[in-house]
């Protein structure tokens, strides 16, 4: 009876879940994207379809194993992917990430940094939303979905907010041209898009915020995201200036506005939060 008490005890701990959660996922992320390489190279489809049908799929797969993992582990109804307020989820999530990259790429702008070369095809913005759309899914499952929630249970909203936001900062540091002011911006970033979670209680918010504020770089300002190569985008633009403004080579993300922004969107976040009674006590309070 005691080795069953203790095998109960360490299934259910939140490391352990954690870790498990964890494996799970990158399995389903790493086996999906075979998959659908396997299966999409046998059609006569343009490489542009291809990759939106990819990304799709792989989204797909991950949304279905984060719902069947946590009913089954958890033994519940998975509400964090729930399709009550989904569309207003949507619309609130993606209105924030493209106001606040907008704001972000308008400073630019007013400091006489962006130009606009060209205006592309609509048919441009096919890789960078598969693409944005599909880091979205994964990251906010990964760091919001699976390590803030479960630390959430026993941590509390704050404590757990901060270790998350911390851990997504940390994981970018690694992006080429990274630097100081890039890694306090994603990681305020975090807390942006964890405070959306606390918000909504739903994984669709943070997940259209994070797709929104990448998309709308990338996709249709034409800048860099994170460091990474440029895509193609419906505004092919010139970006050159102050670093501190424009993010260098690391994109907009670098910049001190986007840090501002963020901390703005979060904070106004978590006053509602609070106002709602949202946020969740450390155990030791409750």
């Amino acid at each position: 009876m005691e080795t069953l008490t203790l095998k109960q005890r360490t299934f259910n701990s939140p490391i352990t879940k954690i870790i498990l959660a964890l494996l799970t996922f990158m399995a389903v992320v790493i086996i999906g994207q075979q998959i659908a390489v396997k299966l999409l190279g046998l059609t006569s489809l343009d490489k542009d379809y291809r990759n939106l049908l990819k990304g799709l799929f792989v989204s797909a797969s991950c949304v279905f194993n984060y719902i069947l993992f946590f009913k089954k582990y958890d033994k519940r109804t998975v509400t964090e992917f729930a399709s009550k307020g989904l569309a207003k989820n949507l619309i609130i999530g993606t209105s924030i990430g493209f106001m606040l990259q907008s704001l972000t790429i308008l400073v630019i702008y007013l400091n006489g940094s962006y130009s606009v070369i060209n205006i592309n095809p609509v048919s441009f913005i096919l890789i960078p939303f598969a693409l944005m759309f599909t880091v979205a899914i994964i990251e906010e499952i990964l760091i919001r979905g699976i390590i803030f929630r479960i630390m959430e249970e026993k941590l509390g909203s704050y404590i757990a907010l901060t270790i998350s936001s911390l851990l997504f900062g940390a994981l970018h540091l690694a992006n080429p041209h990274s630097s100081l002011i890039s890694g306090i911006c994603i990681t305020t970033a975090g807390f942006l898009m964890g405070a959306a979670f606390i918000y909504s209680r739903s994984l669709w918010m943070p997940i259209a915020l994070h797709f929104a504020w990448n998309f709308t770089q990338s996709g249709i300002f034409g800048a860099i995201t994170s460091g990474n190569e440029k895509t193609k985008s419906l505004l092919e633009a010139k970006i050159q200036g102050p670093e501190f403004i424009t993010g260098g080579a690391f994109g907009p993300e670098g910049s001190i506005q986007a840090i501002a922004f963020c901390a703005l969107g979060t904070l106004i976040l978590l006053i509602l939060s609070r106002k709602e009674n949202k946020i969740i006590k450390p155990y030791w309070k409750k």
